[in-house]
């Protein structure tokens, strides 16, 4: 079982402390407290751990006078050379002056920590706030359209800037935007991919005079890998850097928003235009994420250049909401627990259209490690939407099961999926709802499956070496729930953990003893999954077990109790999941090219 291939475990884009070793975990617990001793003892009070990402963690904190700062640190786990970008980032940053950037104010290092401190942006990112809301309404994704243009604009403009040369982003997204409700204003944050651009929008060089023109690199990008779910062709294939990357990311950011996605590549199957976007925005930015560059050009020229156009669209003066329900059955209750979902995908190896060997692969950049996206760059456009939609349902507190398998007259699909948030009920209807469309567009055969579990419940046994057996702690077991209310057993609708047949993209074989005891537990009525993650020093057993025969209480737990006592048996690494749906219940639905147009209507207050 080689590492590689352990790397494809998870869906979600970075790993809950709750799957991480206890060794891991403790340092990780302790360096997040040594950061904020440090803001402490710098003077700094209601320090708070606000978000990490590929390259460091981000940290809030207020001075004495009330004043809200950021303060991101680096990874000291990182390469030095990738360490030091923090410094880049606060040399480009402090050179932008805007009202929608927010201000450096320092840049130090104590010790190995590298730490830059700027003006904390008021309100909420757009990624939570579209996990909050679902689609946005187009009213509020033609307000933000209109702000990127002006922002777009700030930042191509080299008369502007002292050294008279554009600056590009590289990494505009929806987590990178922070919305202020109040106000009605973004900011752009994050600026670890920004560059001085090499070419401007027209394709010249940005060299301003010959001696500069002699040292610049024309050969070679200076560009950085921004999120691939958001950025453009020309970035993800190493072309020198050009404003045009921040055209990219901000139309795969408005088309994502008011989709409800949590990326650019649903746009064939659930095109801008079906949305109910204004038409000449949805059209701009269905030209701008088109798979031609001239195409992608045009639109992007009409989209900078028409800022006059969106500001005069006529719209409602209150957003209509659209309820609209979930096309599988979702069920929701309410639960004083916490629940951080993380969802296990797998059969995922026949969505690939080709091998992942390709030149992504390549590419020293760590923020391919922290999103796999060298594992999906073998992937369809339509695929790697919908392994994306499967992802963002772990943002949500869900557990279930899904499994959806394509023939050639259609998709079929079985599910259980329980939110226990009732707020969240609408966004996460249509982030299912996304979810089956982008599997409509799919067209070839085979199947997936994705468990989703709560990663609290994750039981950790660890052992010194390789030689030694896996050996549980007294007193660990297997948690299970019981429902409300028996369910009797109807033998002809009860699905099987066994009936799918053997995983091809599941990598550990179980003995049989251990095997004997699963199938026992298949023949008791419940639902859920059971996942055996085996690491070189530690396995983890993942599970969402929830009995429905009341009666066969005690042979349920005492299989569970069997299968902890037999974990010495198990040898070698990989990962075996199971996954039992309550009943048969299969839901069909036909394939689709795509959605239907849908518009805003020309003179919505009309219809108000």
């Amino acid at each position: 079982m080689s590492e590689k291939k352990l790397q494809h475990f998870y869906i979600a884009e970075e790993q809950s402390i709750y799957l991480l070793s206890h060794k891991d975990a403790t340092k990780l617990k302790q360096w997040v407290e040594l950061c904020q001793q440090q803001l402490s003892l710098l003077g700094y009070e209601r320090i708070a751990l606000i978000g990490k990402g590929a390259y460091g963690f981000v940290f809030s904190g207020d001075d004495n006078l009330g004043n809200q700062f950021v303060f991101k640190f680096s990874r000291i786990t990182l390469p030095q050379h990738v360490q030091d970008r923090l410094e880049e980032e606060a040399e480009i940053q402090e050179q932008l002056c805007h009202k929608q950037i927010p201000k450096v104010y320092e840049y130090r290092k104590i010790k190995r920590q590298s730490i830059l401190q700027m003006n904390r942006a008021p309100g909420i990112d757009l990624e939570q706030y579209s996990h909050l809301h679902g689609p946005l309404p187009p009213e509020l994704i033609v307000k933000f359209a209109i702000q990127l243009i002006k922002l777009l604009k700030y930042l191509r403009d080299p008369s502007v800037h002292a050294n008279g040369k554009p600056f590009v982003h590289g990494d505009i997204k929806p987590s990178n935007l922070v919305f202020d409700e109040s106000t009605g204003q973004l900011q752009l944050i994050d600026w670890g991919s920004a560059v001085l651009a090499q070419i401007d929008a027209k394709g010249q060089t940005t060299s301003n005079n010959v001696m500069d023109l002699m040292s610049s690199d024309l050969q070679n990008t200076n560009a950085r890998l921004g999120d691939v779910y958001f950025i453009g062709p020309e970035q993800i294939s190493g072309g020198l850097s050009c404003p045009r990357f921040d055209e990219q990311g901000t139309a795969a950011t408005l088309y994502a928003l008011a989709s409800g996605q949590s990326c650019r590549y649903g746009k064939g199957v659930i095109p801008a235009n079906s949305l109910g976007l204004p038409k000449v925005l949805a059209q701009v930015l269905d030209g701008m994420l088109s798979d031609e560059q001239t195409v992608r050009e045009k639109a992007g020229d009409y989209f900078i250049n028409n800022l006059t156009l969106f500001n005069q669209m006529v719209l409602a003066d209150k957003p209509a909401t659209k309820v609209v329900p979930p096309q599988i059955p979702v069920w929701v209750k309410s639960t004083d627990d916490i629940i951080d979902t993380v969802v296990y995908g797998s059969r995922k190896s026949f969505l690939r259209e080709q091998s992942t060997d390709d030149d992504l692969s390549a590419v020293d950049d760590v923020q391919l490690e922290k999103y796999y996206k060298n594992y999906l760059m073998g992937m369809g456009d339509a695929e790697k939407a919908f392994v994306a939609a499967v992802s963002r349902l772990s943002n949500f507190p869900v557990v279930g099961g899904l499994a959806v398998r394509w023939e050639k007259d259609g998709v079929y699909i079985d599910s259980n999926l329980t939110l226990f948030d009732p707020t969240l009920k609408s966004s996460f209807h249509s982030a299912v709802n996304n979810m089956i469309h982008l599997a409509q567009g799919i067209f070839r055969v085979g199947m997936f499956k994705s468990c989703l579990f709560n990663a609290r419940n994750t039981l950790h046994i660890e052992r010194l070496s390789q030689s030694e057996p896996f050996i549980a702690a007294e007193g660990q077991f297997i948690p299970f729930d019981i429902s409300g209310v028996p369910d009797l057993d109807d033998v002809t609708k009860l699905h099987s953990y066994f009936e799918d047949g053997k995983d091809p993209d599941e990598y550990l074989h179980l003995p049989d003893i251990v095997m004997e005891e699963l199938a026992k537990l298949n023949l008791i009525h419940h639902t859920g999954c059971i996942i055996f993650e085996v690491l070189p020093t530690h396995l983890k057993i993942h599970s969402y077990l929830m009995l429905l025969n009341h009666e066969k209480e005690a042979e349920f737990k005492q299989c569970l109790q069997n299968i902890i006592s037999l974990l010495p048996t198990i040898k070698g690494l990989g990962i075996s999941g199971f996954m039992k749906l309550p009943y048969k219940d299969t839901r069909f639905f036909e394939h689709i090219n795509c959605l239907p147009e849908r518009y805003y209507p020309k003179n919505p207050k009309l219809q108000q």
